[in-house]
């Protein structure tokens, strides 16, 4: 027979603590989940009503076809790129200088976390996407707009979305 110490035995983990941690991987769990794929006149009336229609001397069909070229209009997308940077969101935007996410010592132009930018809400997605237009380069700065949208005729993105 094996003596027992006197000591009382210790939980590895209280209940409540337990309780804690589960809340918190759940809530987790469902953040994540919050991911929203929009369908292309969903998506017109969204960034309509935040005013992207005619900003910048855009129009809405060129918002609409930068988001399809860029992510497919799934606003979890994050594409990972070989310096370790990530492109995020519905227009992808760069965490090499407009978002915050793992490296703090690059710029943030648009004040927010990347992961902010992942939201179906899209109000931080578009005022970010607003500052990167005010620049010289405009939707040029996207690529994807570059190649698949801009000098063409894009009023099939808008067609029929009763707007």
């Amino acid at each position: 027979m094996q003596a027992r110490s006197g000591a009382p035995r210790r939980r590895l983990c209280p209940p409540t603590t337990m309780l804690v941690a589960f809340a918190s991987l759940l809530s987790c769990l469902l953040t994540t989940g919050e991911a929203k794929a929009y369908s292309r006149c969903e998506l017109a009336r969204v960034l309509q009503d935040f005013g992207l229609d005619g900003y910048r001397g855009y129009s809405l069909a060129d918002w609409v076809c930068l988001a399809y070229f860029t992510s497919g209009f799934n606003t979890a997308a994050v594409d990972h790129e070989a310096d370790g940077s990530t492109n995020n969101g519905i227009f992808q935007i760069s965490s090499r200088k407009w978002c915050r996410d793992r490296n703090p010592n690059v710029p943030n132009r648009c004040q927010m976390y990347c992961s902010d930018l992942l939201n179906p809400n899209l109000k931080d997605t578009i005022i970010c996407a607003m500052k990167i237009a005010q620049q010289p380069q405009g939707l040029s700065s996207w690529e994807a707009w570059r190649q698949h949208c801009q000098g063409k005729d894009l009023r099939d993105w808008v067609d029929g979305c009763d707007l």
